[in-house]
C-alpha cells in the first residue's frame, strides 16, 4: 500500500516536479500558472484524504530521537529570547477574534495540557519521534472565539520574522499544540522555545518555532518557505 504522502508525490505532484527540474523552487515564469493549478489540485486531494480526523501514532518499538532530534532556524545563530533585553515572553492571539488575548508562559502552563509522542515529518524525507507537551490550539481558540470569517491561522515568530499560515481545520486538529515542553523538559532554544507550534498533521516547515503571535485571518497569507515555492498546504 502506498503511503498517502508518497501517493501525492507520485500522483498530482509529478507534473510540478517535471516542470521544476533544472530550475529553482519557484520554476520558470512561463510555468507558474500550471504550477499554481497543480498545487491547488494537490491541496484539494490532500484535504479530501486527510479530513483531519485521523490521529498520528508511533509504534511501541520506535525509539525517540532524543538529543539527535534535528534543530533548524533561519537566523544566523540560534534564536534565544532574552528577558533582560526583550522583556517577559508573551504570546499574542488576535486577528478575527472576539476576545484577543496575550498569554505568558506561566499562563500557558496553567491551562489543561496534553503530552503526545508523535512523528515529525520533514519535507526532505526523514522522520523523527519526540514527546511534546502543550495546549491544544483549539482550546486557545475557545478563549478568543474566532469569527465565522476566520478560515486561516498565521503563526509568527521571532526567528527573523519566520511565519507560516495554515488552514483552520488543520489548526483545530486534536494533535495541534502550542508546545512548551519536549521529552519531559521545558522547550529549549534549539527546538523553538519558549513555545512553538507542533502538529504531526503538517510537514516540519509548517510548524513555526519561536512563536510570538497567532493571527486568525479571512485569507491565507503564505509563509517563509511557502513563498519560496514549497507547497503551502504541507499536509502529512
Amino acid at each position: 500500500m502506498i503511503h498517502r504522502r508518497r501517493f501525492l508525490e507520485l500522483g498530482l505532484g509529478s507534473a510540478a516536479a517535471a516542470l521544476l527540474a533544472g530550475c529553482n523552487s519557484n520554476g520558470p515564469r512561463w510555468a507558474q500558472p500550471v504550477l499554481d493549478l497543480t498545487e491547488r489540485e494537490n491541496e484539494g486531494v490532500e484535504r479530501f484524504l486527510f479530513r483531519h480526523r485521523s490521529m498520528d501514532t508511533v509504534g511501541r518499538n520506535v525509539k525517540s530521537a532524543g538529543a539527535a532530534f534535528p534543530a533548524y532556524f533561519i537566523a544566523n545563530t540560534v534564536p534565544m529570547w532574552d528577558p533582560a533585553k526583550m522583556g517577559p515572553w508573551r504570546l499574542e492571539i488576535g486577528g478575527l477574534v472576539a476576545a484577543p488575548r496575550t498569554l505568558t508562559l506561566e499562563d500557558l502552563s496553567r491551562m489543561p495540557s496534553v503530552t503526545q509522542r508523535v512523528n515529525h515529518y520533514c519535507v526532505e524525507g526523514w522522520t523523527a519521534v519526540a514527546s511534546w507537551t502543550g495546549v491544544r490550539l483549539r482550546d486557545l481558540a475557545a478563549l478568543v472565539r474566532p469569527a465565522p470569517e476566520a478560515r486561516y491561522v498565521d503563526f509568527q515568530s521571532f526567528d527573523d520574522g519566520y511565519h507560516e499560515s495554515w488552514d483552520l481545520p488543520s489548526a483545530m486538529h486534536k494533535q495541534t499544540l502550542i508546545a512548551y515542553g519536549m521529552d519531559g523538559q521545558w522547550l529549549g532554544p534549539a527546538h523553538g522555545g519558549p513555545a512553538r507550534v507542533y502538529s504531526p498533521v503538517k510537514l516540519g516547515y509548517k510548524n513555526t518555532k519561536y512563536l510570538t503571535k497567532i493571527v486568525f485571518l479571512p485569507e491565507r497569507n503564505g509563509g517563509y518557505w511557502s513563498d519560496q515555492g514549497y507547497e503551502w498546504y504541507g499536509g502529512v
